[in-house]
């Protein structure tokens, strides 16, 4: 297990936007979220296709850069990985999920993201059980205490 030292509840994190393969330095802010198993993602104007006999996804993140307080919005292609059914106060949704890298602290993570239209949410991100469990211990305490730097 690797642990992001001093991380809060709520933090920064770089996202992989397609272009090189690794997190650009667009850093948006995230949430630690317990109740939620997979880890879900703001996107927007998602497109199904097929892609060499598989189902892949065309879909816009629109971001603010907290860094330097611009919008940021890039058109990202990925592969489905799965279906997510997900169950709330307001019924049941079916969610596509793809993988994304992301920096955490100093490392980049691979992991499973919901594609969900959080834009009235304070989080474009949240952070699922799943992906908690490689990153150790979390202070619920403090907020923004680590920055990326992969």
């Amino acid at each position: 297990m690797c642990t992001i030292a001093g991380a809060g509840r709520a933090e920064n994190l770089w996202l992989d936007r397609g272009r090189t393969g690794v997190p650009d330095k667009v850093a948006t802010k995230f949430k630690l979220d317990t109740g939620a198993l997979t880890s879900s993602m703001h996107a927007e104007m998602l497109e199904r296709f097929e892609k060499d006999g598989e189902n892949w996804v065309r879909f816009t993140l629109d971001f603010e850069d907290i860094d330097s307080g611009k919008d940021v919005e890039t058109r990202i292609e990925r592969r489905v990985e799965r279906n997510l059914k997900v169950r709330g106060a307001g019924g049941a949704e079916t969610r596509l999920v793809v993988l994304m890298k992301v920096c955490l602290g100093d490392k980049v993570y691979e992991e499973e993201f919901s594609l969900n239209d959080r834009d009235k949410m304070d989080y474009p991100v949240l952070l699922g059980r799943r992906t908690l469990d490689k990153l150790g211990l979390v202070d619920t305490t403090k907020t923004f205490t680590v920055e990326p730097s992969c």
